[in-house]
């Protein structure tokens, strides 16, 4: 057989991952705060691109997004059509730059409020000068403070002990050595430290350490420096004068009072139930953790990407939060500017690029709301039962499901369902919290969600009585009778995972009142 070089022609087709496209799709996924980074990157990139300012007024009047959904009235009823979404110019602001009907979207940069203006033009009569002479921004009020500069900081742990130290131990090797112990506690309040590592490396005795460290626990908050649990509840107690020695011997045995054996503690305190109920009751009134009262972390707000209401008429009205959907405006004079000063080519291909860019940007951000806003009206609608009647009528819900009901990939679905939020009359979810596993029904067709299980499991113990403690097999029973088929150690696995303990341990936790 011959080997020799010819060409052929072969007509194939094949899906290009354009940069476009690669936009398109990474936009799907991103939450509203990185979405808001990534436009302000490109606006930086690109001197065609502006962000409308929500207080200039325009498009006041439009709500971004708007649809209506109107509830089916029985679950085979078929949903009313939704309002349409409305054009570009609408949920964001873009031009035809072919057609060059740029008018709406201009931005007038020359024509700037400034402060000079302001005063000068006054018709108080004050001047530049001495607003300017009492510091610019420091408003009309003489030589007093803005409002930022009278926050008061958080004081923190370290700066808290350091005082304290500073204050009550005088000698200067002590000092240090009690500096080097606000050093190594850790987030808790915890010593937790080698105490003869700690000595080596201060060229001290341990000794020295522990005469510091005693002297140390008794700072400010109660509790803090300590060993264990057993010693910081002991540092407590003894400042409250109640460390007898039943209490000691409890503490000494947590163990027991973790496993909420009565029978156990009674034993080891030589106290009766009603003493042990009290001693108990006293120990929950301390702080396990004394250092977390200094804990800064300030809770982030999630702020919702799609706003759900009821609609007067019936059924749902769903918007578009507009505060996390930038408006891009596309500046349309500064391009015919300078376009029509660009001599080289090399200008004009950038310009041109440039404008592509932009426009391409405007699109997909639309692409992105519209899609975002049809998944959310799908998931209200398969969901209906649960925003009307609460958890326990969640559907199984999976991603095919949506997916095939808009006429979407799977994948899109998931992008669209990644890190968006909606505020719903029920409280804020994410939209991954509505598609939940399926339990197949005791009559083998009807399924119920894995999420309205678990809630139902939650309230059959929220709902026990001393008396009368449900085990996981009886558990098990009542759901049968409901409808659910469900496995008894599917019933133990959901109840670890709201961190419920066993039925022994709950029914001790109930002998001992806890």
């Amino acid at each position: 057989m011959a080997l020799t070089q010819r060409l052929d022609l072969r007509q194939t087709q094949s899906l290009v991952m354009t940069p476009q496209l690669q936009q398109a799709i990474k936009l799907l996924q991103l939450s509203n705060l990185e979405l808001t980074e990534f436009v302000e990157r490109e606006i930086e990139q690109n001197p065609l691109l502006d962000v409308e300012d929500p207080s200039s007024g325009a498009n006041g009047e439009t709500e971004w997004g708007l649809t209506d959904f109107a509830a089916p009235a029985s679950a085979e009823a078929a949903p009313s059509e939704a309002a349409p979404v409305r054009d570009t110019e609408d949920l964001v602001s873009s031009g035809d730059l072919a057609a060059g009907n740029d008018a709406p979207l201009d931005a007038d940069y020359e024509n700037v409020w400034s402060h000079a203006s302001a005063f000068e033009n006054g018709a108080d009569g004050s001047d530049l000068a001495n607003w300017q002479g009492r510091g610019g921004n420091a408003g009309f009020t003489d030589g007093e403070p803005d409002l930022e500069q009278t926050l008061a900081s958080a004081t923190n742990l370290r700066d808290h002990l350091t005082a304290q130290l500073n204050i009550d131990v005088t000698d200067p090797a002590d000092r240090l050595i009690g500096s080097a112990m606000i050093d190594v506690l850790d987030e808790t309040g915890y010593f937790r430290a080698d105490m003869a590592e700690l000595a080596q490396s201060l060229g001290c005795s341990t000794a020295d350490v522990e005469r510091v460290l005693a002297r140390m626990q008794g700072f400010d908050p109660s509790g803090i420096f300590a060993r264990s649990l057993a010693e910081c509840l002991a540092i407590q107690l003894r400042e409250r004068d109640r460390l007898d020695p039943a209490m000691q011997a409890l503490l000494d045995h947590l163990d027991l009072l973790a496993a909420r054996n009565l029978a156990g503690l009674m034993r080891v305190c030589g106290v009766e139930a009603d003493d042990l109920h009290d001693m108990v009751a006293e120990i929950k009134t301390l702080n396990p953790k004394p250092a977390l009262a200094f804990e800064t972390t300030t809770a982030e707000i999630v702020a919702p990407d799609i706003l759900m209401r009821a609609h007067p008429n019936g059924g749902w009205q769903i918007d578009l939060n507009p505060d996390t959907l930038p408006r891009v405006l596309i500046n349309h004079r500064y391009a015919a500017r300078i376009g029509s000063g660009a001599c080289s080519k090399t200008e004009r291909e950038y310009l041109t690029d440039r404008l592509n860019s932009a426009n391409w940007l405007v699109k997909s951000l639309h692409q992105r709301a519209t899609t975002i806003l049809k998944v959310a009206t799908e998931i209200i609608r398969q969901q209906d039962g649960f925003f009307r009647h609460g958890v326990r009528f969640l559907k199984p819900l999976i991603l095919r499901d949506i997916a095939e009901a808009i006429g979407m990939h799977e994948s899109t679905v998931s992008r669209v369902t990644t890190n968006k939020f909606m505020a719903t009359p029920r409280g804020l979810f994410e939209l991954k919290y509505f598609f939940t596993s399926a339990i197949t029904g005791a009559d083998g067709r009807a399924a119920h969600s894995a999420e309205a299980v678990r809630f139902r499991i939650k309230s059959l113990i929220d709902d026990e009585t001393a008396t009368e403690v449900l085990s996981d097999d009886r558990i098990v029973e009542i759901l049968r009778d409901e409808g659910i088929d469900i496995a008894r150690r599917t019933v133990a696995k959901y109840r670890e995972a709201m961190r419920i303990p066993s039925s022994v341990h709950r029914r001790r936790s109930m002998a001992l009142r806890l």
